[in-house]
């Protein structure tokens, strides 16, 4: 049989930390190794026992959960952990800075328990879990914050068809989105996605979407 995944609980609240743990562990193929109220217990006992994912909450005492995050997850991180960021959309202002410290995706907490297991499951298999209806409205509502900083469009190193895809995944456009936009199939969206991730040498499509909006693509 599989391993099951081994999760660690970080947030606040004691009854939403609960909450999660308990749909976590119901589940046959996941584990919950470890809980915390704060992002430096978080980094600790991660750093300790190792999860293949970390439910993370974003306003936290102590240290915050971008902070925690980043040195978790962040660049230069000799042995990354994969960070799910669960937040209040209407309260957390820094979703978009937990998702540059590295964390693979984010989640609301107020999402369908099959959701944040499937999320869970979506994230410690490598992937990033980028909610399309979520991240329009996020980079809707912060994209006047987000200012370019590393050079302008016309250093992207891209296809002029790549670049439209990547435009696309920072609107928040799905797959299936981008394949009914731009009249292609599925198989030929992810095609284009690997190629961009490979290029600009992004992790996943979170740090893609990042990437468009620092570099101006998007606004």
């Amino acid at each position: 049989m599989t391993a099951p995944i081994r999760v660690l609980v970080c947030d606040d609240q004691a009854l939403i930390r609960t909450g999660f743990a308990t749909i976590i562990d119901a589940q046959p193929d996941l584990e919950v190794v470890g809980e915390c109220a704060d992002g430096r217990a978080a980094v600790e006992l991660a750093r300790r026992l190792r999860p293949d994912v970390v439910v993370m909450d974003v306003r936290m005492p102590v240290l915050d959960g971008i902070q925690a995050t980043r040195l978790l997850a962040g660049a230069g991180v000799a042995e990354p952990v994969k960070v799910l960021v669960v937040t209040t959309f209407n309260l957390d202002e820094y979703v978009y800075e937990a998702l540059r410290a590295g964390a693979a995706g984010f989640l609301l907490k107020d999402a369908p328990p099959a959701q944040l297991l499937q999320g869970i499951r979506t994230v410690a298999a490598g992937a990033a879990l980028l909610d399309p209806e979520v991240t329009r409205q996020l980079v809707g509502r912060y994209a006047a914050r987000i200012r370019p900083a590393e050079g302008t469009p016309g250093d992207v190193p891209l296809a002029p068809r790549e670049l439209e895809v990547l435009r696309l995944i920072a609107e928040g456009l799905s797959n299936s989105e981008i394949a009914a936009a731009l009249v292609i199939s599925q198989e030929t969206v992810k095609t284009y996605v690997s190629r961009i991730l490979t290029k600009l040498d992004l992790r996943d499509r979170v740090q893609a979407v990042v990437y468009a909006y620092r570099r101006g693509l998007v606004t």
